[in-house]
C-alpha cells in the first residue's frame, strides 16, 4: 500500500477523497457501504492491483471526503459519475458494496456507453421506505454514529472481532477508523426503486450475494427478479457469507469477481 496514491476530486457542492493503486491495467472504481471508507477495500485492492488500476472512493460523508450539507438529499451515484469524469477514466469497471452498490448501479445507468462492466455486492434490494420509516432510519443511524464516536478505534476493533470472528484481521483497522469518520447525516435517501436502477444498466453486470440466513440482503427471489428485469445481469451466490460477502468468504468472492471481469 506504500505505493498507493491519495488525492481528492471536486464534485457537485463538495469533494471526494480517493486512494489509487495506479498501474497500466483497466481502471476499477470501488464504492464502499454505509459507515465504511475507501480503504475498507484494501485487502481486495491488493489482490487486484497486479491487473487493475484500482480506485477506492470515500463516499460523501465518509472517510476524508466532504460532509453532507444542505437540505437537498445527496446523490451518491452522481458523485461517482463526477469522480470518474474528474479522474479522466476511460471505460472503467465499477464495483460497489451495499448502498455503494446501489450508487454504482445508478451511476452505470446514467452513463451508458461510458462504463465497461459492473459488480454489485449485496445491494439492499428492498422496497422504498415511506417518510416515517425513512425518518426512523436516519434517527437510528445518527445514534449509531454517535455511539461509534464515543469509542476508541481499539474498542471498535474489539467490538467488530466479537461480532464477526470469521473476518480476516486485515479487515478491522480500516473498518474501525471509518466508523469514527462518518457524518451523522450521511445516510442517503433514495426515491428511486432499485428495479429502475437495475433495469437501466446496459453493460455486463455481476450481482454477487450471500445467504439471507447469514444476514445477506439479496434473496434468491430478488436476484431472480433482477435477472428478469435486465438480461445483462448474471448472479453468483456465495455460500458461507452474509451481507459482507468479501469479508466472510474472500476466496470464493475473489474467484467469482476475477472470472467475471476476465470474461470477454
Amino acid at each position: 500500500m506504500n505505493a498507493w496514491r491519495s488525492g481528492e476530486v471536486e464534485v457537485s457542492s463538495g469533494r471526494l477523497a480517493y486512494h489509487r493503486t495506479g498501474g497500466d491495467g483497466p481502471p476499477l472504481v470501488l464504492s464502499h457501504g454505509l459507515t465504511d471508507n475507501g480503504l475498507c477495500w484494501s485487502r481486495f485492492a491488493r489482490a487486484m492491483e497486479p491487473d487493475y488500476d484500482v480506485i477506492m472512493l470515500d463516499a460523501r460523508g465518509h472517510g476524508e471526503s466532504c460532509g453532507v450539507t444542505g437540505a437537498a438529499p445527496h446523490e451518491p451515484g452522481r458523485d461517482i459519475a463526477e469522480a470518474i469524469d474528474a479522474l479522466d477514466l476511460v471505460s472503467p469497471l465499477l464495483m460497489g458494496h451495499s448502498v455503494g452498490a446501489l450508487a454504482t448501479a445508478a451511476c452505470a445507468g446514467a452513463k451508458p456507453g461510458r462504463i465497461s462492466k459492473v459488480v454489485l455486492e449485496d445491494p439492499p434490494l428492498g422496497p422504498l421506505a415511506d417518510a416515517a420509516a425513512a425518518d426512523g432510519r436516519r434517527r437510528r443511524f445518527r445514534q449509531q454514529v454517535e455511539r461509534f464516536r464515543s469509542l476508541t478505534e481499539t474498542e471498535i476493533i474489539a467490538m467488530g472481532k466479537a461480532r464477526s470472528p470469521g473476518w480476516h484481521d486485515e479487515e478491522f483497522p480500516s473498518w474501525a477508523a471509518a466508523k469514527r469518520q462518518v457524518d451523522p447525516d450521511a445516510m442517503p435517501v433514495s426515491d428511486t426503486p432499485w428495479q429502475d436502477s437495475i433495469a437501466r444498466i446496459r453493460v455486463p453486470t455481476l450481482l454477487i450475494y450471500g445467504e439471507a440466513e447469514l444476514g445477506g440482503l439479496v434473496t434468491p427471489t430478488a436476484a431472480a427478479q433482477a435477472v428478469a428485469l435486465n438480461p445483462n445481469i448474471r448472479t453468483a451466490r456465495i455460500t458461507g457469507a452474509g451481507h459482507n460477502v468479501r469479508r466472510e468468504n474472500f476466496p470464493d468472492f475473489l474467484s467469482a469477481v476475477r472470472a467475471f471481469l476476465a470474461d470477454p
